[in-house]
């Protein structure tokens, strides 16, 4: 199978990296991370979260990262919506592009967000409407498609089913989490393929966690199948507070000198990227957990 010729990146640092910080983040910096992400040519950033503040205590200012950005011409930046009041109040900060999320283990839904998988999809169904009527396009993310932390393997027709529904709801790209980063390179590519049958590869996207050192195995044998999407984190920042030992998401300056060494185009500046990555770690005092920001900066 051949590679893709280009590859969109997804940047959930801003979202997704930082929920899980245990010390509050202040607006401005949320703010110059995002606006450094587009600078070094990044076209897609999750910028932020319209949960409940109860739930994510650091997602309680997306009103004012949404309406306070420097917006460059070119990128998106979408917020994550899990519910109808989300959604009203992302739209009217602006936003252009929304997320929801449901999971292929009802286990994780439940602990998740205390309700079933089919309920969860039916939950998701008057956001889409809403969504709609506002012109709004919706990414749907899948959580636990290469392993749960409560039911163990996850069947891929199962992530198939999950996928398939949010696609006919009108979400325009299916992103499949692989939340806790146990999946290996063939589970993957099994995943995969159970998937397309049901959705058109070009409406797919991995979002794969490195909590066992697979991402970049995992990305590359998905890269195989045809994936022309991947989402990442700057740094390699965040977690999954309901995944115990989940370490973060597979850090975007990885996964773009991966690209480059394929051949493959992303239109992003490693260096600037990379320059991000260790100015965010700094600031918040965690570890770079970028293997090429590190080696970068040493040099």
């Amino acid at each position: 199978m051949a590679f893709p010729k280009q590859v969109r990146l997804v940047e959930v640092g801003p979202r997704d990296g930082l929920q899980n910080e245990p010390n509050l983040i202040d607006t401005a910096t949320k703010l110059e991370l995002i606006d450094r992400l587009g600078a070094a040519g990044i076209g897609y950033i999750e910028a932020a979260s319209f949960v409940s503040p109860k739930w994510v205590p650091q997602m309680a200012d997306h009103r004012d990262v949404m309406t306070g950005l420097k917006r460059r011409q070119g990128v998106t930046y979408a917020a994550l919506t899990p519910n109808l009041k989300g959604l009203e109040a992302a739209l009217e900060c602006g936003v252009e592009e929304v997320a929801v999320f449901g999971a292929a283990s009802e286990a994780f839904s439940q602990k998740n967000i205390n309700c079933s998988v089919a309920e969860s999809l039916e939950r998701f169904a008057p956001v889409l409407e809403r969504a709609k009527q506002a012109n709004v396009r919706v990414r749907g993310y899948v959580s636990c498609v290469l392993g749960c932390p409560y039911e163990g393997e996850i069947a891929p027709a199962k992530v198939a089913e999950v996928s398939k529904a949010l696609y006919e709801m009108g979400c325009y790209e299916v992103s499949l989490g692989d939340t806790i980063g146990v999946g290996t390179p063939l589970k993957a590519k099994r995943m995969i393929d159970a998937v397309r049958r049901e959705i058109p590869i070009d409406k797919l996207a991995a979002h794969f966690h490195d909590t066992y050192g697979q991402a970049l195995a995992n990305l590359y044998a998905v890269l195989e199948e045809g994936i022309g999407v991947v989402d990442s984190s700057v740094a390699g920042l965040g977690g999954c507070p309901y995944a115990k030992g989940a370490s973060g998401n597979v850090a975007s300056e990885d996964v773009v000198y991966l690209l480059n060494g394929l051949g493959i185009d992303t239109g992003i500046e490693l260096d600037r990227l990379a320059e991000t990555g260790t100015w965010i770690t700094q600031t918040i005092g965690r570890p770079n957990r970028s293997k090429v920001g590190v080696a970068l900066a040493a040099k």
